[in-house]
């Protein structure tokens, strides 16, 4: 079963592709320490710090990788305090999103930080870093068991944490690209995280910078996937407690076909996303050849908490 917040619009897209959906009212998480005993008690409670554009896109497209889990899960959408959106009604954001401030007196076994569109400014300059920074600090420091930092969350958390820079891409990175997993890997939670994924899995990618290899402290992460076309892909720490995606498994078919047109339309500098179209013709359809990979992998993160 999956707990969503109460009127949630996505909760209706999901019944109706037959997931099972239950509705909790989001002021029982922060009416007493003891809130997160309101779900059942094998229900794994994972906060999700959404700071993708799209909200009500974003939020489908997790949701349903959760409710696909096989699990109980909780999934408690969480907002940094004092920001205003573009993009999304702010009624939407109260209604439905919880600030950092209300929760940090719990615990969480999960703390999904997405992407966000601000890849060309240095992360220092990015209005919310240091309100991000210290959710950052408040889940190492043990309220989450794991952090799962997605594309430009994955490449803030990997400088925050580690030091490690992003760079600047000749041109977008855009499609589905083929990533390798070692045949060996160090630690049981590891094994578990890329169960069912080995020996490759395909995962879209749309970003204009990257992370490299070389620039990883080979003492404290583990590269997990790594594509020939696209670079890292996965890394996490040996315990699990941190995993760094850069791609997004989560979307669904047409979110790369929907950029793509789009900026056409706009007369934005943009090639075809690689990989993606049969026979690389947009009016030929869409290969949704990561569903698999992307239905495993969050099987496994949220089987590990």
């Amino acid at each position: 079963m999956l707990y969503l917040p109460k009127d949630i619009p996505c909760t209706s897209t999901l019944m109706a592709e037959g997931a099972a959906v239950s509705e909790y009212d989001k002021a029982c998480l922060h009416a007493a320490a003891d809130a997160c005993a309101a779900f059942p008690h094998a229900a794994k409670k994972i906060l999700f710090l959404n700071i993708m554009p799209q909200k009500a896109v974003t939020e489908l497209d997790i949701a349903r990788m959760m409710a696909a889990s096989g699990r109980d899960v909780v999934l408690i959408p969480m907002k940094i305090a004092g920001q205003t959106y573009k993009t999304t009604p702010m009624e939407h954001m109260q209604r439905f999103y919880l600030d950092f401030e209300t929760l940090e007196h719990l615990s969480f076994d999960g703390l999904i930080i997405t992407g966000a569109p601000v890849e060309h400014l240095p992360f220092e300059q990015v209005r919310y870093w240091q309100q991000l920074c210290r959710i950052i600090d408040w889940a190492k420091a043990g309220s989450v068991r794991s952090t799962l930092y997605i594309c430009w969350g994955a490449q803030a958390g990997l400088y925050y944490n580690y030091g490690v820079p992003k760079h600047t891409l000749p041109a977008k990175r855009f499609g589905i690209y083929r990533h390798n997993v070692p045949a060996h890997l160090p630690s049981q939670p590891l094994r578990g995280l890329l169960a069912d994924l080995h020996p490759a899995f395909p995962m879209p990618h749309s970003r204009h910078t990257e992370v490299r290899a070389e620039d990883f402290p080979s003492h404290s992460l583990h590269i997990l996937a790594e594509s020939e076309e696209s670079g890292v892909g996965l890394a996490a720490t040996e315990d699990g407690r941190e995993v760094y995606i850069t791609g997004h498994l989560e979307y669904e078919p047409r979110t790369l076909d929907n950029e793509y047109r789009r900026d056409v339309a706009k007369s934005l500098p943009i090639h075809r996303p690689e990989h993606y179209y049969h026979a690389d013709d947009p009016d030929a359809g869409i290969c949704f050849s990561w569903e698999e990979a992307a239905k495993t992998f969050y099987r496994n993160w949220v089987a590990g908490l």
